[in-house]
């Protein structure tokens, strides 16, 4: 009966993140690999939830004020005037909101380009709409964009550019002169933008986030997409939205609509609440996470890590393993998981070359099977605990040995 699946469903396998969280489950490992907080949520907020249950905020629901919060928030940081009314749709989380962008814009045959390394999620869906995903390299340790590469990406099949900024999984955050690139391109091409910005509120050393949407030309030919997750330690609410001109956004409210109706009721109503933070928060939460992102920094350039890019925004750290380790990724992972009870995730994943495992033995490719990916949206107990289990496999020298 295998064969009755869809072309679509035979493409999309399991997550390699998934298998390992599983395995990681069974040994009692320390979770790193999944980007969700394991520390409470803003008080205010849960309130705010509790408060719309009891208050039966339990049907289907659209809440038009998140909307209108999400155009001041948008005006605020970018200087972009959305109507609250027609340019944005809210979904199930940013990654509903991602899939009905692609859907809405995608056809059969259509080419998307995507900054590798990437988010699995995205090639997924360009796949499932039946797009074909053109993968441009950022380059390693800086994970720098080769604006010639770009340039010799596009053909007359280009419908559209994807943008991931802050980044996952390298915490990269594109300069403005590489947006400049991105935009001018799509702007000289007719080229669609679809965006990626969770992690706007969650930048480092004074970096500040900046939208490919507020460049010139870009608003008409953009799609921003985020959520309260990331921002508000609420990864499980689902509360998204994409922001667009008004026709796209129309689409992505239809395909919304048929797909799952509306985002959780409650939740959106809490949705006011944490938009309505004061910037207090925001910077609260930026050095919050700068603290820990320097813990863990430290930590694990003290047992062997090779840390050349220090993120600069997202809770990622995307790290190179050291240059006396002879295993690659995944059996890295895997005997992280069974000798020091901590789970991280093989970079291997967040790379689409579709080169075969000869050619990537290739020093020129080699780099895709070196990295680890560690969240570091720990609580500070957790991270600590990290700390203790890994001192246990320091050799004299103190590094790492798992054997």
């Amino acid at each position: 009966m295998e064969g009755k699946l869809s072309r679509s469903a035979k493409k999309i396998t399991s997550s390699s993140i998934q298998e390992l969280s599983q395995l990681a489950q069974r040994c009692n490992a320390i979770n790193l690999a999944e980007g969700f907080p394991d520390f409470p949520a803003p008080t205010h907020i849960k309130n705010a939830a509790v408060s719309a249950i009891n208050s039966d905020f339990n049907q289907y629901r659209h809440v038009q004020g998140v909307c209108d919060h999400v155009a001041r928030m948008v005006k605020e940081m970018h200087g972009l005037d959305i109507d609250p009314l027609t340019d944005v749709a809210i979904c199930c989380g940013q990654s509903e909101a991602f899939a009905a962008a692609i859907f809405a814009t995608i056809d059969p045959g259509d080419e998307v380009i995507l900054f590798d390394p990437s988010y699995e999620t995205y090639e997924a869906c360009v796949t499932m709409a039946g797009g074909v995903p053109i993968h441009v390299p950022l380059d390693p340790p800086q994970w720098t964009l080769d604006s010639s590469k770009l340039l010799r990406s596009f053909t007359e099949r280009t419908k559209a550019i994807v943008l991931n900024s802050p980044h996952n999984p390298t915490g990269k955050v594109f300069t403005k002169e590489e947006l400049e690139i991105v935009a001018g391109e799509c702007c000289s091409r007719n080229c669609l933008a679809i965006t990626d910005e969770v992690y706007e509120h969650i930048t480092y050393d004074y970096l500040k986030h900046i939208s490919l949407a507020s460049f010139p030309g870009m608003q008409e030919r953009t799609v921003i997409t985020s959520s309260l997750s990331k921002s508000f330690s609420v990864t499980g609410w689902r509360v998204g939205w994409a922001i667009a001109p008004a026709f796209l956004a129309s689409a992505i409210r239809n395909i919304h609509a048929r797909v799952t109706d509306c985002a959780p009721a409650p939740f959106q109503e809490a949705a006011l609440s944490a938009l309505r933070s004061p910037p207090e928060y925001f910077e609260s939460l930026r050095r919050d996470y700068q603290s820990k992102r320097d813990y863990i920094i430290k930590l694990l350039a003290g047992v062997g890590f090779k840390i050349e890019f220090i993120p600069q925004g997202s809770f990622f750290l995307f790290a190179e393993l050291p240059d006396n380790c002879s295993l690659l990724d995944v059996e890295f992972v895997k005997k992280l998981i069974l000798e020091a009870g901590v789970v991280a995730v093989p970079g291997q994943g967040f790379f689409h070359s579709n080169l075969s495992s000869s050619e990537i033995s290739d020093l020129s490719c080699y780099y895709q099977r070196r990295y680890i990916r560690f969240a570091f949206c720990k609580s500070d107990a957790t991270l600590t605990m990290v700390a203790e289990r890994l001192s246990k496999l320091l050799d004299a020298e103190g590094h790492l040995v798992l054997r």
